[in-house]
């Protein structure tokens, strides 16, 4: 009735995480390299929120 690969992928093999024995090697690797550089991108995140935290705490310390 229908051909399973005319559609789309399952939200579950397009998002996190994968069904990785079904991956090529190839697959797998751009794989790593997509969740490396989103592990990046959380990082520099956490990073900024610190920064604008200690900001906020500098502009509330009460003076010496």
């Amino acid at each position: 009735m229908f051909d399973d690969e005319d559609g789309p992928a399952p939200a579950a093999e397009a998002g996190f995480p994968r069904a990785l024995e079904r991956m090529s090697v190839d697959a797998l690797e751009a794989y790593a390299g997509e969740l490396e550089r989103e592990i990046a991108r959380v990082r520099g995140e956490i990073a900024r929120k610190r920064r604008l935290g200690a900001a906020a705490a500098g502009l509330f310390k009460p003076p010496s």
